[in-house]
Parts: C-alpha cells; sequence; structure tokens
C-alpha cells in the first residue's frame, strides 16, 4: 500500500528517533537516497565532517531540530534529482524507470541544431534556435502516460530541464504535451517520434515555450543507434579538448 510523501518523512524521522544508533540510521537514509556526504552536508548548511560525525556516534543524538532538517534535506534533494527514490519509497505505482528506454547526459552542452541533424528532426516550433542541450531521455510514451500521474509528468526530466526528452510509441489523444500542461516545470526540448503533431501539440508548446522537433527516423532501434552515436561523439570531442 502505498503512503505520501508526508508519512514518508514520518517514518524516516521515527526511525531515527527510536534507533539504537540513531546516527547509524541517518547514515542508512542517506545511502537509500543516493546522496553523498558533501551533497546533503550543503544543503543541511553544515560541514560533510560534521555530518560524518553524527553518522557514525562521534557526536552525542541528534535533536528533534536536527532531524528534521536532515529529513527535510534528504526529501529536497532528491525532489531537485527528479524525485525518483522518493517515488520509490512511498510505493507509488508508477515508478519513473518503466517508461525509461534510455537516459544519457553529455559530458557538455550541444546546439540543438547538433541534436536535430541526429535524429533527422523537423522542428516546429518557432522557439530560439539557439538552444542547446545537455543530453536526452528517451520515454515510451504509451507506457509513461498509463503508469504516471499526470501532475508527477515532470519527474521524467530527472532534474533539469536541459535534456531533450524524446518521446516513442505516441498515441495523439493522450500526448505527451497534454500531459505535460499540468505540470510547473517544463523542458526546453520535446521530440516525438513515429508520429507528427497534431495542430493543437504544435500551438500548446509554443504558448509552453517548448521547441517540439518531429523526428523522421525509421524504427527505435536505429533512433537509439542515431543517439549513440552523437553521445559518442560528444564524449570523443570533450575528451580530446
Amino acid at each position: 500500500m502505498s503512503i505520501d510523501v508526508e508519512d514518508l518523512a514520518l517514518k524516516i524521522a521515527g526511525e531515527i528517533v527510536l534507533s539504537d544508533e540513531p546516527g547509524a540510521s541517518m547514515r542508512d537514509w542517506r545511502r537509500k537516497f543516493s546522496i553523498s556526504q558533501r551533497d546533503l552536508a550543503e544543503e543541511l548548511e553544515i560541514t560533510p565532517s560534521v555530518l560524518s560525525d553524527y553518522e557514525n556516534g562521534r557526536r552525542k543524538n541528534p535533536g528533534v531540530g536536527f532531524i528534521k532538517r536532515f529529513v527535510k534535506a534528504l526529501l529536497n534533494v532528491d525532489r531537485r534529482r527528479g524525485g525518483v527514490h522518493t517515488l520509490d519509497l512511498i510505493g507509488y505505482e508508477g515508478r519513473i524507470g518503466d517508461a525509461v528506454i534510455e537516459f544519457i547526459t553529455f559530458p557538455a552542452l550541444i546546439s540543438i541544431k547538433r541534436l536535430n541533424r541526429s535524429i533527422k528532426g523537423r522542428i516546429l516550433t518557432r522557439i530560439d534556435q539557439n538552444l542547446r542541450v545537455g543530453g536526452y531521455v528517451v520515454i515510451d510514451s504509451e507506457v509513461a502516460v498509463r503508469t504516471i500521474l499526470d501532475w508527477k509528468f515532470f519527474q521524467l526530466m530527472y532534474g533539469s530541464d536541459e535534456r531533450a526528452l524524446i518521446f516513442t510509441d505516441i498515441r495523439l489523444e493522450r500526448s505527451p504535451i497534454l500531459l505535460n500542461r499540468f505540470n510547473p516545470f517544463k523542458p526546453r526540448v520535446m521530440v516525438y517520434h513515429g508520429v507528427y503533431p497534431s495542430d493543437l501539440d504544435i500551438k500548446l508548446a509554443e504558448l509552453d515555450g517548448i521547441m517540439l522537433i518531429s523526428s523522421e527516423v525509421q524504427g527505435i532501434n536505429n533512433l537509439r543507434r542515431s543517439l549513440r552515436r552523437l553521445y559518442e561523439s560528444v564524449l570523443r570531442r570533450s575528451v580530446h579538448g
């Protein structure tokens, strides 16, 4: 049975308070969220050594005030990274990973024109042509619309609007643009693969300031190969200066 985020926060705080080794419990929860000591310490506005002292029992047991800050910091850091661990821990049925086919971060930002060439794209909205992207997420649109609540759709951005969201297996009656209307955070670039966007989708993308692209690459495997070649090219250029 799923719980909500507030319940999760109470669960984490309760386990720490009731533990015979609260510092070790804090360390375990930090690791469940895949957050480094340095990143969490920065969120807490303390030094990593202070956090390490708490986790290893070298400081006296943390007070209720510090535990509250600790739990809030965990959730805030995870939220900025896309909230994936929070969703998993609350037992949310629509797991982001179920819809994601491939998730890549480039070692450097590249021009939208370069991405567009690699996927045989056609830009359909009058958005800044000088946009740059830092990676991409290939998404099974049909799985996403069936398993992810509309207002959680922004989780597919993994905490950054610089990744192009590339949707495959699209059903225009429940298109990605329509779902994205409910979200407070918008991607800079959305790509439709395998289907041409409707006039409504194009209009909504322009209203939301999203560059909408139609990819003419045939087949998902060819699309992924093209994107992989692009990534390897960016990586080589980054390595060789």
